[in-house]
Parts: C-alpha cells; structure tokens; sequence
C-alpha cells in the first residue's frame, strides 16, 4: 500500500522529483532547488522511513517506486524528469526501468544498478545505541557516535535526523526498518535482467567516491543504453554537497536539453 510522502514544492516550470538517499531527507537538496527554482518546479521527497514521512515496516525499492508513483498520480504529474542520490537513485532507476513512459529524463547520483558492497549496518547499530530517554544534549550523541562515525561531517549528517520536542529527543528515522532491510537496500531488483530505460539519462559520480567505479558503467549502459556518464572531479558520494557548483554544470546543461 502506498504512503503519502512528506514534500516541499520550489519553483516553476516542467516537473524535477529529487529523491535522497539513505539516511537523508528532501530538505538536503533545498540549496539546488532554489537555484533551479526560475526554470523548474522541483519536488523534494521525503521517502518512507525518512525525514517526515510515515513509517512502515516494508522498506524496499517497489514500495518507494510506489510511493512516488502514487505522489505523481496525486498531483496529476503523468510525466516527471527523476533526480536520485545513491538510495533515491536506485528508486528513480527502478521507475524507469518500470514505467519509462512516466520518466522523461533521469539524473542518478553516484550510484549504479547493481548491488552495492557498502555496509551502513554499524551507522544505524551505533545510533540505537543511544538511550534517547537519558539524552539530554546533541552533543553527547555525537560523542557516543565518533567511535562507529569517526567522519565528523558524516556524523552531523546522522544527527540530522536526531530531533527534540517537548517530550525529549526522538529520530524521525524508522532505524529498526532500515536495519531489517539493509540487504535490500544495497541491492537492485532487476526482475528479468533485460530491462530498459532509453530515455536521456546522465550519471553523475564522484571522482574521490567508490561507489560507480567504471566496471559499471557496461550495466549502466545495459539498461540505460542513452546514458551519459559524468564525474565531478575532487568530489565523493554526496558531489551536490561537496561541490555544488561543479555539480551544477554537469547537471544544469542536460535537464535544459532534455526540456
């Protein structure tokens, strides 16, 4: 069953749907949304189990397809150009290999269609670890944190999701859903193996990231036999973030060819 997504609308003009990737939210991409506000209207996802969308057990990619299929049929979009990161591009990459008549262009961020070797397991066991009842600052959490996250920008980006209310801190992560699930979320459910997408489509990577080295790019191509392979150069996983304005004129050009 599909559930309604939490969103925020920015700008005008042909419809741009960002889907994030895991661990994240829709508000991670407010900065290019607003730089493309003047010639798209850009809807910011918050995919089930994150940000502040509802919470369910079943966390897999036919279910998220689903959601922002059903997100596009709420709002009359019958066609949208799909923009990815990592676990949102492998949700976008399924919708079009499903429905490519739905999908007028793809940009998929530093990630491919095959199974991913990273493992997230110790970032979700190290954030239930933390007695939320007991907590009674943010910055203990991220010192109970540093062993598991030693990065001190991927940890503030972990805490993100931490959030305090009147009856103290809560994650607005559904931490037991991912943790059931992570086995499908570093994969990809190609059904037949022979799936098409033959719309325009660009890959963005990151130079510095391991995540699409170039022994994918024959399964990219596989499937998305228009796809244009770009890398940002000094950047890892998260290049919109890292580099956005390199990120900006690999991506700016294409989604104004493809309208």
């Amino acid at each position: 069953m599909p559930l309604p997504l939490h969103h925020q609308i920015i700008g005008e003009g042909p419809p741009l749907i960002v889907l994030h990737g895991l661990f994240g939210s829709g508000t991670n991409w407010r900065s290019f949304a607003r730089s493309m506000a003047d010639s798209r209207q850009l809807h910011l996802l918050d995919l089930r189990n994150h940000g502040r969308s509802p919470h369910d057990d079943e966390m897999s990619y036919p279910g998220m397809v689903a959601d922002m299929f059903a997100y596009m049929d709420q709002r009359s979009l019958r066609t949208a150009t799909l923009l990815g990161h990592s676990m949102g591009g492998k949700v976008a990459m399924l919708a079009a290999l499903q429905a490519p008549e739905r999908v007028s262009a793809l940009v998929v961020v530093d990630i491919a269609p095959v199974a991913t070797g990273q493992d997230h397991a110790p970032y979700i066991q190290a954030m239930q670890s933390i007695d939320l009842e007991d907590l009674t600052r943010r910055e203990s959490a991220s010192e109970i944190l540093s062993d598991a996250v030693p990065d001190a920008g991927l940890r503030q980006f972990l805490l993100q999701n931490l959030e305090r209310d009147v009856s103290g801190f809560r994650w607005r992560l559904n931490l037991p859903a991912l943790a059931a699930n992570m086995s499908a979320l570093t994969g990809f459910p190609l059904q037949q193996g022979k799936e098409l997408y033959c719309g325009p489509a660009l890959f963005v990577r990151g130079g510095k990231s391991d995540y699409v080295p170039k022994s994918h790019y024959d399964m990219i191509r596989k499937h998305f036999p228009a796809a244009e392979i770009r890398t940002v150069g000094g950047a890892g996983h998260w290049p919109h973030s890292e580099k956005p304005q390199d990120f900006a004129q690999a991506v700016i050009p294409f989604l104004e060819a493809t309208g």
